[in-house]
């Protein structure tokens, strides 16, 4: 780990690289769990949406609920329950009798696990580093993510194909376990303790305000639903037809998946360096490319084409999530963050299950190739309106400032306490207001 790297960092990072590892294997493993039963991909798709329903549905009310209590402890109880869940679902596959309901129950213990997870960890994962070496922390913490995605995937489905799903499952088990163990170990002695607020759903409502209160965020988000939406229809239902008819077979789609997958570790690596003056800017620019993926296939490009697309939006999708949780870290109050960040992930995953719903019928109505140009022009077209929005042009990465720590000092906080409520302060959209903004933020936290 860089020098910068602090003990809690390590220990989010190395649980996140075990994690990843154990889970993008298993959602190979519980496919062809389904497929040994004698399921088709009907059966396949309910499993992979008795997940996904969840994780929508709570969301939300993980975000609040990670805002409320210590987020450490809600990643470790949302590992312990995909441990278990997991566990049995290993059981039941090793055992020969699994019930496609028992694997569906099993999936949405697994996705509501999810949704109180992952707001806590971004939230816990950005209250570990300084604002100045955010937007490194997160390009390292999104490579070895990225690494361990690739690793995963194509280690899970060598050992689906030696020793059986059921063992792979419980690998994955164990692997929340271990991570569930590695985040225990975390030192919160000197994070500041957040005000309780009212109920939970005042929390939400208050969230609500939050992002309402900034067009920069409801308007990439918005964005997003749409990017995302385009991207999971085109590359899990229209990528494999494609290859299918065009192509000669998955194998050109899955390099092509590859493709993209080090598209995303190289966008880390290049994320580790560069720091645009202005991150949503250039992380917004870089989203046009993922257009290209929809036209792509719509024309369709030969293999070393496809693959090439796939790289440059691997590489533009790693810049622009770089640049957005930066942002993020900056511009939104500590105290707030993970309810945000679940406004966020709400916001990106919501249309994937209607979009990829609908994928059937829109090639029915309008052509295969007039659905896939008609996703590219809907990204163009989104990314271009957000455009409009000033702060999304204009806003700047503010430096970490040295008056932060001798304010915290001076207010009686805990020592070293200003690395975790650095992100609390209210950022500008121009450098000209950074000092009012720096000193409001300041009279906020600390009377």
């Amino acid at each position: 780990m860089p020098d910068w790297a602090s003990r809690n960092f390590t220990l989010l990072t190395s649980a996140a690289f075990i994690t990843s590892l154990g889970s993008h294997g298993a959602l190979i493993a519980a496919a062809f769990a389904v497929l040994e039963q004698g399921g088709d991909a009907g059966d396949v798709g309910l499993v992979a949406a008795a997940r996904t329903v969840p994780l929508i549905l709570f969301l939300l009310i993980g975000g609040a609920v990670a805002d409320r209590l210590p987020r450490h402890r809600v990643m470790v109880t949302a590992n312990l329950l995909n441990c278990l869940s997991q566990a049995a679902f290993a059981a039941l596959v090793l055992a020969g009798s699994p019930l496609l309901w028992q694997m569906m129950l099993l999936a949405a213990l697994g996705g509501t696990g999810q949704a109180f997870f992952s707001p806590a960890a971004e939230g816990m994962l950005m209250a570990t580093v300084d604002r100045k070496n955010a937007s490194k922390a997160f390009a390292v913490f999104r490579l070895t993510m990225n690494g361990a995605t690739i690793g995963g995937a194509a280690l899970g489905g060598a050992m689906v194909a030696v020793v059986g799903p059921g063992w792979v499952l419980a690998v994955d088990a164990a692997a929340f376990a271990a991570s569930a163990g590695l985040r225990a170990l975390l030192d919160l002695s000197g994070t500041p303790r957040r005000a309780q607020g009212g109920n939970l759903l005042a929390d939400l409502r208050d969230g609500w305000h939050e992002a309402l209160a900034r067009p920069w965020f409801w308007s990439i988000v918005a964005q997003f639903s749409v990017v995302v939406a385009v991207i999971g229809a085109a590359e899990s239902v229209y990528g494999p037809l494609v290859a299918r008819d065009h192509l000669g077979g998955p194998a050109p789609w899955g390099f092509a998946l590859a493709a993209f997958g080090v598209g995303t570790v190289v966008g880390a690596v290049v994320m580790m360096r560069w720091q645009p003056r202005r991150p949503l800017l250039a992380g917004t620019l870089c989203v046009f490319t993922l257009a290209l993926p929809s036209a792509g296939l719509a024309v369709p490009l030969p293999v070393p084409g496809l693959v090439g697309v796939m790289f440059v939006s691997g590489v533009a999708v790693e810049v622009f999530g770089v640049a957005w949780i930066t942002t993020m870290h900056q511009e939104i109050p500590e105290e707030k963050f993970s309810r945000m960040s679940a406004y966020d992930w709400l916001g990106s995953i919501g249309m994937v299950p209607l979009a990829t719903a609908l994928a059937g019928p829109a090639e029915s109505a309008f052509g295969r190739s007039n659905a896939l140009w008609g996703g590219a022009v809907l990204i163009v077209l989104v990314t271009a309106a957000v455009l409009f929005v000033p702060q999304v042009r204009t806003m700047t990465r503010r430096p970490e400032r040295a008056d932060a720590s001798a304010a915290v000092d001076e207010g009686g906080a805990v020592p070293g306490a200003a690395v975790a409520t650095a992100a609390s302060e209210p950022a500008p959209a121009t450098d000209s207001d950074s000092d009012a903004a720096d000193a409001e933020g300041a009279a906020r936290r600390y009377g």
